[in-house]
C-alpha cells in the first residue's frame, strides 16, 4: 500500500496528457478567465495536490504494466478517463472557447476538465496501490475541483469568475 520506488512510464505518460493540453491552454485561455480572487485555502491544495501527484506518478514503479488480472481494469478505467479528459479538451479547443465551454461537462461528468483528471490520477492510485497517490488525487481534487466549482457558479449566475 505504501509503494515501490522506481520511475513509473505510465506515471509519466499520465502526466504527458495531463500537460500537453494545459500547455496549449496557456495560449487559448476562455475570453475573460481570470485566476484574480481565488480562495487561497483552495489554491494552497491544488498546488500542494498537484506536487504530490506529479512526484508519486513518477516515483513509484507500482504504477507500470503487469501481468493481466482482474486488478488491472483500475489502470483500463483510469486510462479510459484520461482518454475522455483528452476528447475534452478538443471540444474546448474547438469551441469559442468561452468560459462556459472551459467549465463544461462531458457525458455527463460535471466540470469535466478538472474531475477526469483527479478520478483518474486516484484510480491509478489504487490500480498501485499507493495510498501516497491516493491521498494526492483526493488533495488535488479539493482544491482542483473546488476552485473550478467557485468559477462556476459565479458564471452561472451571470458574474465574471472572480471569487
Amino acid at each position: 500500500m505504501l509503494g515501490n520506488f522506481g520511475f513509473s512510464y505510465i506515471g509519466l505518460l499520465f502526466l504527458l496528457m495531463l500537460f500537453i493540453p494545459n500547455i496549449i491552454w496557456a495560449k487559448r485561455k476562455p475570453q475573460g478567465y481570470t485566476s484574480e480572487g481565488e480562495s487561497k485555502a483552495l489554491l494552497f491544495f491544488e498546488r500542494l495536490g498537484e506536487v504530490l501527484t506529479c512526484c508519486c506518478s513518477l516515483v513509484f514503479s507500482d504504477f507500470n504494466i503487469q501481468e493481466w488480472t482482474p486488478w488491472s481494469f483500475w489502470l483500463a478505467a483510469a486510462f479510459l478517463l484520461m482518454i475522455l479528459y483528452e476528447i475534452w479538451w478538443v471540444r474546448y479547443f474547438r469551441s469559442g472557447r468561452r468560459l462556459s465551454d472551459f467549465y463544461s461537462s462531458l457525458l455527463g461528468i460535471p466540470l469535466a476538465g478538472a474531475t477526469l483528471p483527479v478520478a483518474a490520477f486516484f484510480l491509478l492510485g489504487i490500480y498501485g496501490k499507493v495510498i501516497w497517490m491516493m491521498l494526492a488525487a483526493f488533495i488535488l481534487g479539493i482544491g482542483h475541483i473546488g476552485i473550478h466549482m467557485q468559477h462556476k457558479k459565479y458564471i452561472d449566475r451571470g458574474h465574471s469568475p472572480h471569487c
